[in-house]
């Protein structure tokens, strides 16, 4: 696989997330208040936008400094559980892909399963608990199981959104076992997870930059 991804790619990658977010804050803030604290959309906008403004005030010239900027910008600026969660997110991806100006469709799916690992680590949850690991495991496997059939990336990620989106769908049935939602108890049912949507977003966008 020949494929080069550049860190200009995967900064379209992480502006047009950015976009995503801001025009599904309103949906996101309504699924949380269903479950959660009603914050989720309007911290996750407010800490895009503000990762998009750090990026803007200092370029980043490699893939890992690119991620590892939006990590920490998030993990400073958003409260509750997301900010820790996605910031971590986003900083295993960047301490994976490291200091190369471009980087390959395994590189960028090893750093993927990396946040993921993270994201398990800072939250505890798995498989069924009703929250972003609902929509971002289902993802990651199906990202390396395209690269490994010797898919491009752009045909991985694609099915990496829709396997994410099919996860997010999954989460309205199940009873929250982790974070705010699981304080419902059986009101936790029959509403989608807000974090699980976010994850979607973040693939939807990987489809629609230059990978």
């Amino acid at each position: 696989m020949d494929e080069h991804v550049t860190t200009a790619a995967l900064e379209e990658w992480v502006r047009r997330f950015a976009h995503l977010v801001e025009e599904n804050r309103d949906h996101l803030t309504e699924l949380d208040a269903a479950i959660g604290d009603a914050d989720h959309g309007s911290n996750m906008d407010r800490g895009m936008k503000a990762a998009v403004a750090a990026l803007d005030a200092s370029p980043p010239a490699t893939a890992g400094a690119l991620f590892s900027k939006v990590g920490m910008t998030l993990v400073s600026t958003v409260g509750g559980a997301s900010g820790p969660l996605f910031g971590t997110l986003f900083l295993r991806i960047g301490g994976t892909l490291g200091d190369a100006e471009s980087t390959s469709p395994l590189e960028v799916a090893s750093a993927l399963r990396a946040g993921l690992g993270g994201v398990v680590d800072r939250g505890k949850a798995g498989p069924g608990d009703k929250t972003m690991y609902d929509a971002l495991a289902p993802a990651v496997d199906a990202l390396d199981q395209a690269l490994d059939e010797g898919s491009g990336l752009s045909a991985g990620l694609k099915r990496a959104r829709d396997a994410a989106a099919s996860g997010r769908d999954a989460t309205v049935p199940m009873l929250a076992r982790k974070g705010r939602a699981s304080y419902l108890g059986e009101r936790s049912v029959g509403h989608q997870d807000p974090g699980a949507t976010t994850v979607a977003l973040l693939l939807e966008a990987a489809t629609e930059a230059a990978l």
